[in-house]
């Protein structure tokens, strides 16, 4: 047996021995009976060395979503040159454990590798070069991925479309080309467009709605909207209930794809209960959205959260603390997820 198909076999024997004492269901049993899927982001490194992360993850969650290991610049970081394997080693642990996977990302202006950002190409190759990475891509994971964030984070906070590579190089037709290519390649898979600061009705969640109105109104194959949802303890969206609502009504899925609420270091009792509070806001809201397919959490403990090192001074954004204690979050979500609707 191989050390990975070890790791594996490991994470299928304790996924049902996580849940809390005096709680028999898991997160992922509580949300089926809403006919949610609950999801985690997922540092495929520590899903390797860390017994834990690795038996919470298989136990407690429904989705998995690689938090890097899917990126351009990790899975071609030469030309032409590709590498599936930690991408393929998270596929195979969901599927191993019962779980759907979420892809992230196709096409985003971050992540990207330097080949393609240095190339100075044309914008016909560009985009013969955007294609082959979406088709690439799409029909190696062909039939192991539920839902693609094909595009992500296009707009700027006004709704405007932001400056990136693709924009200036392509125009705005990529990205109902970029959703085209990701539906030739796999007609089954669900395809989101993904951005933060979406949750609430803004001028950016506008331009989205306005963005996927047009979409459909063109025949473009795209499914839904991924809100990301990374949130800080001062604020809970109000008008997310609302903002929801009207992507529903235009037949198309929502989900919450990167849910964490950060605050100011130290953490004390009255942050961890607002952070628990904005929490329920954002699962509520979904669990009062008749298509909001799926609540993705941006990792669930704070041993390996992405937040302290990009944001100065704050962390202590997810669910389960360092040493894997459950936070009033977690049990925020639990009660929410625990109420028959």
């Amino acid at each position: 047996m191989s050390v990975f198909a070890a790791v594996i076999v490991a994470g299928a024997l304790t996924a049902h021995l996580v849940a809390p004492a005096g709680h028999p269901d898991t997160l992922r049993d509580l949300a089926a009976k809403h006919h949610l899927r609950i999801g985690t982001a997922v540092d495929t490194a520590a899903l390797a060395a860390d017994a834990p992360y690795r038996a919470e993850i298989a136990g407690e969650f429904s989705t998995v979503t690689p938090e890097n290991v899917m990126k351009w610049e990790v899975v071609e970081p030469r030309r032409g040159t590709y590498d599936w394997s930690a991408a393929d080693r998270l596929v195979a642990f969901a599927q191993a454990n019962g779980q759907q996977v979420r892809g992230h990302t196709l096409v985003w202006h971050n992540q990207l590798p330097a080949w393609l950002t240095s190339g100075n190409f044309s914008a016909d190759e560009l985009r013969q070069i955007l294609r082959k990475h979406i088709f690439d891509t799409v029909s190696h994971f062909k039939g192991k991925i539920w839902q693609w964030d094909v595009v992500n984070e296009a707009f700027n906070e006004d709704g405007t479309l932001r400056d990136t590579i693709w924009l200036e190089k392509l125009g705005p037709g990529y990205i109902a080309d970029a959703f085209r290519w990701a539906h030739q390649a796999d007609p089954h898979a669900l395809l989101l467009y993904n951005d933060y600061n979406i949750e609430d009705v803004n001028a950016k969640s506008t331009a989205v709605y306005d963005l996927v109105k047009t979409l459909r109104a063109q025949g473009v194959p795209i499914s839904g909207v991924g809100l990301q949802s990374h949130e800080t303890v001062s604020y809970a969206p109000n008008t997310m209930r609302q903002n929801l609502g009207r992507f529903d009504d235009l037949g198309l899925d929502t989900a919450i794809t990167e849910a964490d609420v950060r605050m100011d270091l130290p953490s004390d009792a009255i942050k961890l209960q607002a952070q628990a509070n904005v929490y329920s806001t954002l699962l509520e809201s979904c669990l009062a959205t008749t298509h909001c397919l799926s609540f993705t959490v941006w990792g669930f403990t704070d041993k390996y959260s992405w937040v302290p090192s990009t944001f100065e001074g704050e962390g202590a954004a997810n669910l389960l603390d360092e040493n894997f204690q459950p936070k009033p979050a977690y049990a925020a979500v639990r009660t929410d997820l625990s109420v028959t609707r």
